[in-house]
Formats: C-alpha cells, structure tokens, sequence
C-alpha cells in the first residue's frame, strides 16, 4: 500500500498547488452542460454525423453529459449502463472479454473471430473490439448512445446501435483539473488534464489517470485478491486552427490494464465437481456465493495494453464542410485462468490476441441554409487478428479423470498395452502438459459509402433518407494443434481391441465383460472377440438389458464398481464425455483451414437504407422511422470451430436488422419527455453460446424484440433536479431450430438406441436470455448555495432491472436474476477557488446478483453438471476532491 499512499499523495499535492485565484476556462460551458443535464434544451449532438440539438434529432439516443458522468461516478462503459438502461455492458472471465447490448441485442465477447453488433466510436474511431473501450474514460463533453441499427452512417457493425463517446476539444485558454479519489477496497483513482495555447494558432490537452484498487473477491487457495484494478493512461491531444475554416486534430493514448481478474463462483457442484472435493480438494460453497470467496489453484491474470494515434481534418469548402478521420490502433490482450474454478490443478487455458487496426473516414456535409441538406461519405477499414490459446492438462488431471470414471481410463490403457506397447498404464492419458493449442490468423478488409439527405418540406415538416453499401471480406488461416491423446482416440474403434478374446470372468459381475453379458450383449456378434467400441457409446445398441445392483469390483485388474445400473441402449462404460476436444468430431481432431474443400475466405456486401419522416409541433417533435442495418459473417475462432460438413461453428452468416420506429421528444418549462416505440428483428442473429470449453457458433433463423424507450427529465424548482428512463422489451426466438444442445434441456435427452445427445434444440417461440422485460433508471439531485460561492448538491440515483435468465446455456432457476442498485453522492463546490469535495457511493444496499452464468469448463460429464457464474461488485464507497483551473 506504499506505492498508493505515495500516488495519493502525490495528487493532494498537486491539486493544492493550483492556484486558488486561477480562472476557468470555460465558465459558460460549465453552466451550460449543467442546464442540459436538466432540460435538454441545448444538448449538442452529433448522432447524425452533423450537430443538432438533441431534441430535434429524430432518433432515440441517450445522452450523458460530463457533470452526470463526475456526479454518478462514472469511470468507464460499466458504470455507464446504470444512468442508459438499454445499454447493458457486462465483464466476463477476463478484463477483456465484456459485452456490449442495446435492446437486447448484442454479442462478440469471447471469440475473436466476432465482432460485436454494438459498435463504440471514441472521437468519431473505431474500436474494433470490447477491450479497445475499456480504459479509463479521458475528459468527457459527452458520450451519445444510439440506439437500433447506425448502418447508413455508422457503416460498420452497429446493426444494434452504436455507443458515439465526444471528448473535450484543447482550449485556447489556459485551464485543466486535476482530481483524487479514494475508497474502500483501498481504491485510489488519480485524474488531471491541463489545456491550454502554444501558438495562436495551436493548442494542446494532455491528460493521464492512474486507477488502483483492491480486488472484492478473495482467492481462498493463494490468500490473493481477485478483480483488482491495476490500470493507468495518457492521452495527448493536440488542435491546430489557422482559420475559422480549418482545423486539425491529432490525438495519440496510450493505456495499460495489469490486473487479477476475474473472479467466479461455483453455483451447482455437480457430480464431477463433487469428485474434485472427495479427493480432498477445496471446492467452492454454493450457498455462500455471495461471499465473494474463490477457490483457483492459480490467481488470473490479465494484461491489455492499448494505443493509437489519429487524426481528424475539418474544412469548410463553401458549400460543405469535409471531415476526414484517419486513425491507427495496435492493440494486445493477454490473459491466464486456472479453467476448473477449485483447489485442484485439472486444467489451466492462457490465451493471447494482438489487433493491427487502420481506418479511415472520409464525409462531406452541405452547409447551406435552404430546405434541402445532404451528407456523403465513406469508411474503410483494414484489420490484423493474430489470436491463439492453450488449454493445458494439471497434474491432478488424472486423478480427476480416473474419479469420474472409477477407473476405467486405467482399465482401457491396460487392454490397449496388450496390443500396443507404447500405451503405458498410468501414463498415457490426462497427463500434465497435454492439451490443445489454438492459432489464428485473420485479415479483414471493409469499407462503406453511405449518403443521407434531409429535406424540409415546410418548416415543419422534414423528409430524411439514408442508403449505404457495405462490403466486408475475411481470410483466415487456423493452426490448432491437439496434444490430447484420449480425445484423439476413437472410441467406436479402438485398434487392438478386436483381437482380444471376449473374456467372462466368473464371479466378477462388474468386470466389463460380465456387465455386458448381464445387459443382453451377444458375443457371437463379434467373433467372439473384445467389442472395438468397448468404451464408446455407440456399444448401447448392442445393450437391451439394464444394469444390475452394486457388489463387489473387479476385472481387468481395476477396480470397477459392480454393473452400474442403466437404461437398455447405455453402455455404462462409454467414455465420450471425457473427450473434451473434437470428441464428437469424425475425425477426432481439429481441421485446419484453408483446405481443398475452405477456403478460409469469407465475403459478404449488403445495401441498407433508412427512411424518417419528422414533424415539428413547436413543444413536441414526432418522427417515424423504417432502417435496415448489417453486420458482416463471423468466423467461429475456438476449439469448437468445424467444417461445414460436421453442421456447426466454423462461420456464421451475416445479420440483417430491420426496425420500425415511432417516437416522440416534447420539451416544456424545465424539462423534457422522451418516448420511442419500435420492433426490431435480426434475421441470422450471430448466436455465440459458450458450451463448456468452445463456442457454438450458429444463426438463428430470426429474432425479434418489441418495445419502448422513455427518457425525460424535469425541473419542478431551482434547487431539485429529476430524471428518469425506462425501457420495456419482449423478445422471442421467431425461429431458432439448430440452438445447440444443454444437458438440463429434457429435449437433448440421450438416445436410448445410440447412448448419444441430439447436438440441437428448437428453441422457436421461447423468450431469449439475457434480455430483461424492464429496466428502469431514477436520479434525483437537490441543490442548495450555502453561502456566496459555496454550492452543495445531494444526488440519489436507483436502477433496477427485472428477473431475467441470464443464458440459455444454464438452468432458469440457477441463472434467472433482478438487480436493484442504489448510488448515492454528496458534494460541495467552492466556486471562488474552483474546489470541489464529493462523498459517493455506489451498490449502497449490497444487493447481490449475478452477471452471467454458464456450464463449468470440462465438468459436464457425468450428469449432473457443474455451473459457475459471476457475481456483481459490492457496495463501493469514496470521497473526490477536484480541483480546477
């Protein structure tokens, strides 16, 4: 704690060292955001790529504005979901791996071969993926949350909105801030900006922030904390105006997250996790899940390292203004988890990305006076994926195996020495290094020529409609490597097995063979010989009896239990559950790609429009909308990618959105309304599933929401200030017939005849995970002048978010959730020395909850299996003192 104490200090120091008689920089536009936090009436925003208030921008956007994002103590694009409730963000297994919804729609978290149909545009870039957006936020004017599909303007992948983040331009006036912010958890949080001219012509923002924090879980096993915030950033920001005609910006960051993250909690121990704990391991309690206690064998760790530079170009022709936006981002994310969640070493994965990302923006804006206003553009984009993984076996693997198995992994090595000497028993199966190791190379192009044009018919009444063409091509290269021998090995066809004698062991009801005898197997349909599928679950069609009561072990010289009883058609002894890669696989192993029958390319183009009629009424603007977006095909980058032939996961085809839309923006005396109502439907929606240790990737045939969006606000006095939003969704699954396979789905029952589960389900007509029905936002902030020059608000703030199934891979009554948080400041401004003094906090009622849930890594065989989730954080408490100047 030292190190923070120094830090903390450090920033004290500065924050007293300004001087108190300093002037602001901008002491309107102060006064200026926060009138509009309150009434809407001069938000600026740019959602159509040129400015308009935020009332006549016939849309539905949010809009945060720097004194929310200071006052909610909001630091990134998590804590921003609690003031936009059709924004949810969620943090998975790793800093890297969060996601991002708008309306229920969202995906690309946790296979990189995905992009996410929320697109996020920080100073009108580009961030390819999640992690890009995670640092720090830097000095905010505003952050806009478009919500519905952006094609027609945004171009690339925003077919479920875009999140459009605007910070503060360099000031040609000296002024900055600087701010220190501790907490419990041991939180410190140290931010400052200082702008101001170094020509007449040229000015300067440099801004940096140093995030650190105590993790909220505790590692039982290592004494470690886990979800810690180790995280610090620059950003040098630099404008050039050599006329009112022209302007230049150049910006370069550069921001570093180094943190022990994330934490999990067992929510079912099922039976394979319950072996875990009877070979004397610590295993987690699910009643107490809460407790925010871990139990990893190893701490997880996760680097990010992110930087980039762009450059925008603003120059008035005359009869338009063109913009160009030329950036370079290099990004990489690395990270390490022990995968079985306990205190035993069964299976580590380590994973690694880096992303080379270029694009480049060009539009042209009229700017003209008359009824008619038109803008055109174009975006291109050129990116290179290198992303890879390795999930390797621990020392206690074995140990784990030959538990779920009572032995039977050493029964098999024992029958395949007698035919091959290089099966060893005891030493060839689950032994610690072997594993997987995943490698892709991806090389994607795109780009985008979109256009709109606005035409006001009469003052009142206005026409818009917006087209753009995408295009879009992938090429990938795959090099996965499997060092598992035991996935590797066909279980229908074990060579050598046939060339041993059928044999019966008398008095050894539980050896294999008399088990097999005792279920109705005839030995004559082998020759008399040891069935090659011994082990494989095909043999239950050789099986029409069940099995018989416990006894005595023996056989083979392990110690089987006595024939396990079982349905007619099961083989007791099937061991595919235990071939965690490529088991189900044909050719049990990966298949890499290109190959003479996959190409490894992957193109798509589409044509979206949009079209909107909006009609002013003075007090209250109505519009009606109809847009279709787009988001380019996906590969399917993990170990359960598959040929075409095997039916899932190598690609998925793109998605369309369609959405109509109606709305209504009325402004009164100290306040605004907001409504929108909408249905919005996805053809092809990119389902990503997590099954246990890959990804499912697969299209829904079609998915649909319907809805509204409220936003208002209002000022009934001086001193009290109010806000609220809502937004209602019901979805459904129009038609999803190939959704992949869950154990608890009565619907994916094994086959009796094959002992096999059916790899789909039919999920048309249900109500998708994850989307909430309700999700509800308040805040109410009092303000009151002590004194001349001293100013103390109260701001109280309440989200709630209704019972929902986070994931259709789990169980309802494990995963199914509601949220109810309560945020709270107090603070007191010093307006003559520009001081300002906030207490905060955040989850103030402790309310417990879940983030999301799914099948623990490698724990689904046998049944019952085992499911994990992550809990939310904590009550969080601090004190801000800001300076400015």
């Amino acid at each position: 704690m030292k190190k923070y104490e120094l830090l903390a200090a450090s920033a004290l120091a500065l924050i007293y060292a300004v001087p108190a008689t300093a002037q602001t920089a901008d002491p309107a536009a102060a006064t200026q955001d926060t009138q509009a936090v309150d009434t809407s009436d001069d938000i600026i925003v740019t959602a159509t790529k040129r400015e308009q208030t935020l009332q006549d921008v016939p849309i539905s956007v949010a809009v945060t504005g720097a004194v929310t994002i200071e006052q909610a103590q909001i630091r990134d694009l998590i804590d921003l979901q609690s003031v936009v409730p059709s924004l949810k963000v969620s943090q998975f297994n790793a800093a890297g791996q969060t996601n991002f919804s708008i309306r229920g729609f969202g995906n690309g978290n946790g296979n990189d071969g995905i992009e996410s149909s929320v697109g996020v545009f920080i100073d009108g870039v580009y961030r390819s993926r999640s992690a890009a957006a995670l640092d720090d936020l830097p000095e905010i004017e505003r952050v806009e949350v478009l919500r519905g599909p952006q094609s027609t303007l945004f171009g690339k992948n925003v077919s479920a909105g875009a999140i459009n983040i605007v910070t503060k331009r360099p000031a040609f006036d000296w002024g900055g801030k600087a701010e220190i912010t501790v907490g419990n958890y041991s939180l410190m949080n140290a931010r400052a900006t200082v702008t101001g001219p170094l020509t007449e012509t040229l000015a300067f923002r440099l801004s940096g922030s140093v995030n650190e924090r105590d993790g909220y879980f505790n590692n039982l096993t290592t004494g470690t904390d886990v979800n810690n915030r180790h995280r610090w950033s620059v950003r040098a920001d630099v404008l050039w105006e050599p006329s009112s005609d022209l302007s230049v910006r150049i910006i370069g960051d550069y921001n570093l997250i180094k943190e022990v993250c994330c934490g999990v909690s067992s929510i079912r121990n099922g039976f394979p996790t319950q072996q875990i704990g009877a070979l004397g391991f610590a295993i987690s309690d699910t009643t107490r899940v809460f407790d925010r206690n871990v139990i990893f064998n190893t701490d997880p760790s996760n680097r990010i390292r992110g930087q980039g530079v762009s450059g925008q170009v603003d120059w008035n022709v005359g009869f338009a203004k063109l913009t160009s936006i030329t950036a370079y981002r290099n990004q990489v994310n690395q990270s390490q988890q022990d995968i079985d969640f306990t205190g035993a070493d069964i299976a580590s994965n380590t994973t690694a990305n880096e992303i080379k990302t270029f694009t480049q923006e060009l539009r042209l804006a009229s700017t003209g006076d008359g009824p008619f206003s038109w803008l055109v553009g174009g975006f291109y984009q050129d990116e290179k994926l290198d992303t890879g993984r390795d999930i390797r076996f621990g020392k206690d693997a074995r140990a784990f195996v030959n538990a779920l198995s009572q032995g039977l992994i050493t029964g098999l090595e024992q029958l395949q020495s007698l035919t091959n000497p290089a099966i060893v028993p005891g030493r060839t199966y689950f032994q610690a290094g072997q594993g997987i190791s995943d490698r892709y190379k991806m090389k994607q192009r795109s780009y985008s020529l979109f256009g709109q044009a606005d035409f006001k018919v009469t003052d009142r009444l206005t026409l818009t409609g917006g087209i753009a063409y995408m295009n879009d091509r992938k090429a990938v290269v795959s090099n996965v490597v499997m060092n598992d021998p035991f996935s590797s090995l066909n279980l229908e066809n074990i060579p050598g097995l046939g060339f041993l004698p059928f044999a019966n062991v008398a008095g050894s009801p539980g050896s294999p063979f008399g088990c097999l005898l005792q279920k109705g197997f005839n030995p004559a349909s082998t020759l008399g010989r040891t069935p090659v599928n011994l082990f494989g679950s095909s043999l239950g069609a050789s099986l029409p009896g069940v099995g018989g009561p416990n006894g005595p072990g023996g056989g083979v010289g392990q110690p089987f239990n006595a024939c396990p009883a079982s349905l007619g058609g099961v083989n007791p002894f099937a061991l595919n559950g235990l071939q965690f890669f490529y088991g189900d696989s044909p050719v049990h192993g990966p298949v890499n790609f290109p190959n003479a029958n996959e190409s490894g390319i992957l193109t798509g183009d589409k044509v979206t429009y949009a079209a909107r009629v909006a009609y002013d009424l003075d007090f209250v603007n109505v519009y009606a909308s109809y847009s279709t977006g787009w988001k380019a095909g996906a590969y399917n980058l993990s170990s359960d990618s598959r040929p075409p032939s095997n039916g899932v996961g190598r690609s998925a085809a793109p998605e369309e959105v369609t959405v109509y839309e109606a709305g209504l923006k009325a402004k009164f005396r100290g306040g605004f309304f907001n409504l929108a109502v909408f249905k919005q439907e996805i053809k092809g929606f990119q389902s990503n599933a997590f099954t246990g240790l890959g990804y499912s990737l697969v299209n829904a045939g079609k998915e649909s929401v319907k809805g509204f969006e409220i936003d208002a606000a209002y000022r009934p006095a001086p001193w009290l200030s109010l806000t609220g939003a809502a937004t209602y969704l019901d979805p459904k699954f129009d038609s999803f017939a190939r959704a992949p396979c869950v154990t608890y789905d009565p619907r994916c029952a094994r086959s009796t005849t094959t002992g096999l589960r059916p790899p789909f389900r039919d999920l048309t007509g249900t109500r998708p995970a994850g989307i909430p029905k309700w999700s509800v936002s308040a805040s109410a902030t009092l303000s009151h002048d002590i004194t001349d020059g001293v100013n103390a608000y109260l701001r109280g703030e309440y989200d709630y978010v209704s019972p929902t199934q986070l994931t259709d891979t789990t169980p309802p009554a494990l995963s199914t959730f509601d949220s109810n948080n309560v945020n709270a400041s107090l603070g007191v401004s010093f307006t003559n020395i520009q001081l300002d003094v906030m207490v905060w906090g955040r989850n103030l009622t402790n309310d417990n909850a879940l983030i999301s849930t799914f099948p623990t890594v490698a724990q689904q065989f046998p049944e019952p299996e085992s499911y994990s989730g992550y809990p939310n954080q904590p009550r969080t408490y601090g004190v801000t003192l800001r300076k400015s100047f």
